[in-house]
Order: structure tokens, then sequence, then C-alpha cells
């Protein structure tokens, strides 16, 4: 496994050992020693897997403490484009965004830490996005931030993304507290 580390401390991107042949591949998606090895040294709780259509823009969502998550994530099928905004209120990089296209062909995964918000935007029909955390889902403590934020200015490629009704409410950042 190779890894890359993004401009944003915490943030990493996990490139792994892909075995092919005429056969197909092979590859380890998950190997604790291995990830503590790379300083992720996490146990996971929760597998999640969502199925979306081209255009579909699910986040920012974070879960606040005790309940606070961090995510491994990757595409089994089709690609995103990731984004993971930091909301560590002691980070030199608070406020500021990351992204990283995810896909099928290069099965990179992205590791983000509890203390960031995440979402993804698939860029290709029937695309398949599997998410390991840290902690398991809980409603009461989960929060969003608007993909669209003014403050934030992320740059997802598309002004007109399908979103659903939770995320069109989602709070703006300039409101946001950050307990993290």
């Amino acid at each position: 496994m190779k890894i890359e580390k993004s401009h944003i401390e915490g943030l990493i991107v996990i490139k792994p050992d892909v075995i092919e042949d005429h056969r197909g591949y092979f590859f380890e998606s998950y190997n604790e020693e291995k990830f503590r090895q790379l300083g992720i040294d996490e146990k996971f709780l929760q597998d999640n897997e969502s199925k979306s259509g081209k255009g579909v823009l699910r986040g920012l969502h974070f879960q606040v403490p005790p309940y606070q998550q961090g995510k491994l994530v990757r595409v089994i099928k089709g690609a995103v484009l990731d984004v993971a905004v930091d909301l560590r209120n002691s980070s030199p990089t608070y406020g500021q965004w990351s992204s990283i296209k995810l896909s099928e062909k290069n099965k990179w995964m992205y590791w983000i830490p509890a203390g960031f918000a995440h979402g993804f935007l698939t860029l290709e029909e029937n695309t398949i996005f599997f998410y390991k955390c840290t902690q398991v889902y809980h409603k009461e403590s989960e929060m969003g931030i608007a993909w669209d934020d003014l403050d934030l200015r992320i740059d997802w490629g598309t002004d007109q993304p399908l979103v659903s009704e939770k995320d069109k409410i989602a709070g703006r950042f300039r409101d946001f507290v950050s307990p993290f």
C-alpha cells in the first residue's frame, strides 16, 4: 500500500497494491495491522454501502461527540468526487476542504478522521460507495452543513446536483459551532 497525505492534516489517500491478471484483480481493502502501520489505529464498528445515479450529492454529514465518526471510504462501482471539510477547532486548516476522485478504476481509499464533515458527488450512473465507520449511526448526533455553503465555496463541478430533502435544509458553516 502507498499513501498520500492531503494538505489537511489527518486526511490520507490509500492506494492499495492491486494484483491483476487475465482472471481479474485482487487487493486488500482492509488489513488492521497494515492500517495501524499507516497511522490509522481505529476500531471500525459499522459498514455502510449506498448506490446512486449520476449527479447525486450526499453530504456534508458528520456526527458530534460522543458519536463522532472516522470513515474509510472507497468506490466499488462507478466514480465519485469525495469531499472532506475540517471542523476541528484547533486545526490550522479549520474550515478548509479537500477533494479527491475515487473510482472503481483507481481503487483508492480515503481516510477521513473524526472531526470532518464528509460528502460525495456521484460522477457515473449506478455508483456503489462503501465506507467503514469508527462509530455506529446515531440519529440524534447527526448534523450537516450545506453542500453549496457560500463560505466554504466547494467546487463540486456542478450547480444542480440531486440532493435529499435533509441536505437541502442543512445549516450554514458560519452558524456552526464546532464541538471538535
